[in-house]
């Protein structure tokens, strides 16, 4: 689920809730994005979810790459205290491929279910174009929801794939070049522009695997399609201003793909951050073997 639509869902006339940070924090593993890789590489990585320190999700994202196609699957749930109020769960999948130009989405799925709710969406993607999409529930079809054009679903990515972030020529990737971007978005229900600024290098230590350089980027939210302009959620993501995306590389790739992602909330900092971020570089063929 991807944060346009995850925060008007929990909170449709008042300031989001912890649950809905929760679920937000979880999907915000599609936190920024642009391009592709032209090498091989694995990664497999938890997360965490917390709320002004308190545990409230967790979830792991396993992403492969190769010269000429990309997959990527994510799960995650609540946890923590939230599970005394409600339970989540939740699924995820991208693949494509790849080419010059970058990662060019095929199949995108993703399914949450809550104790109220099982929400499914499924896009399918040529050349960056949608082709068919499916959404259940559907939106309502509310008289001040700006309604998604068929321009809008065209040059787009979906939510998964906008997390892999590529880096062009020959230097260090792990470079301000990951942040200075603009990504057009389709989850399935809204259209939405992700832009990214470069803040600053800070060094990330997993607990497992990972320790390293990391680029800090600003993040910034705006909405094109399939929303409603008045609704709280909408305008507190529109004019967030303090959310960062921690983008840390895929060995054996020139990808970089979130380490950690932060947010204010009206709860407090609310921070998805890797546990565990496990990469390696993959020999030739060996993309093709694990499939």
């Amino acid at each position: 689920m991807a944060l346009s639509r995850c925060l008007p869902r929990y909170a449709k006339s008042s300031t989001p809730t912890a649950a809905a940070v929760a679920a937000c924090l979880l999907a915000a593993l599609a936190a920024d994005a642009s391009h592709a890789a032209g090498a091989q590489g694995r990664l497999e990585a938890e997360y965490v979810a917390t709320v002004s320190g308190i545990p409230v999700g967790h979830g792991n994202w396993v992403v492969e790459i190769s010269d000429t196609a990309y997959t990527a699957t994510a799960s995650g749930s609540t946890a923590g205290v939230l599970r005394l109020f409600s339970g989540a769960k939740g699924t995820g999948a991208a693949s494509g491929t790849m080419s010059g130009a970058g990662p060019v989405p095929t199949n995108y799925a993703a399914t949450i279910i809550d104790d109220r709710h099982v929400d499914e969406v499924h896009i399918a993607l040529t050349g960056g174009n949608v082709t068919n999409f499916s959404a259940e529930p559907p939106l309502l079809p509310l008289p001040d929801r700006i309604p998604v054009t068929e321009a809008d679903v065209r040059g787009v990515v979906d939510p998964m794939t906008s997390a892999l972030s590529r880096v062009g020529g020959n230097g260090d990737p792990v470079s301000p070049a990951a942040c200075q971007r603009r990504v057009a978005v389709f989850d399935g229900r809204v259209r939405y522009d992700l832009h990214s600024e470069f803040k600053r290098i800070e060094t990330v230590k997993a607990e497992r695997g990972y320790e390293g350089p990391a680029v800090v980027c600003a993040l910034y939210f705006r909405p094109i399609s399939g929303y409603v302009p008045g609704r709280s959620a909408v305008r507190y993501l529109i004019e967030l201003r303090d959310a960062e995306v921690w983008l840390a590389p895929i060995a054996g790739t020139r990808v970089l793909v979130p380490f950690r992602v932060s947010m204010p909330t009206p709860l407090g900092p609310g921070i998805l951050q890797a546990k565990q971020f496990v990469t390696v570089a993959q020999p030739p063929h060996a993309f093709a073997k694990s499939q």
